[in-house]
């Protein structure tokens, strides 16, 4: 793991890591692909809209990972385990404020091309989604530089091209509203969950 400093002079709380296990990523885009009887078309929080979103997912639950067929999702979040702890030296404040953190489950997207995300939008929007303190990215695959599929923060002008590896992880406040471009060629594969407040 290596962090990543960005080229910005905003203070923005996204934190960035290039992630070197390719064996790893090449297993959970290989997982995706032979589980086609989980895949479902994504959706935001009132439903499909493929004008605002259009990806196809897969859902994985935390109870899922007993499954010995689920084994690469716990060596990843070991990875992801590994960029929070940095990111908390970044912001020691967390250490002593936020003490347990849960990941509820996660997705898995594919983008064809064509596909996209190009709503602007927050992670944490309404009550439902209020438990929400972090969102959390892995890129699972590199796509050339013209290919699209950029994801944007809006009010810092700060974009991540897809890039095998590269790990985010920012507020779910509105602070950091985003989108996703268009893929134009290629395909992009993601990783992708919360980090959120336990319910009990």
């Amino acid at each position: 793991m290596k962090r990543l400093i960005l080229n910005s002079d905003k203070v923005n709380f996204i934190g960035s890591w290039q992630l070197s296990n390719d064996i790893l990523f090449e297993k959970m885009i290989d997982f995706f692909e032979k589980n086609k009887h989980l895949h479902t078309q994504g959706s935001i929080d009132k439903g499909i809209n493929l004008s605002e979103k259009k990806t196809t997912d897969l859902t994985i639950d935390p109870i899922d990972l007993k499954d010995k067929n689920y084994s690469i999702f716990n060596d990843y979040f070991k990875e992801l385990f590994n960029c929070y702890n940095d990111y908390k030296k970044q912001w020691p404040f967390l250490e002593e404020n936020i003490k347990i953190l849960d990941i509820p489950s996660f997705n898995i997207q594919k983008y064809f091309p064509g596909d996209h995300f190009s709503k602007i939008h927050t992670e944490r929007s309404s009550t439902s989604t209020s438990h929400r303190v972090f969102a959390w990215m892995t890129y699972l695959n590199d796509l050339d530089k013209n290919s699209g599929g950029s994801t944007k923060f809006e009010h810092f002008d700060i974009s991540f091209k897809p890039k095998k590896g590269k790990t985010l992880i920012w507020p779910a406040e509105w602070t950091h509203a985003h989108s996703g471009d268009v893929v134009k060629s290629g395909m992009k594969y993601i990783i992708t969950g919360w980090m959120c407040f336990p319910f009990n």
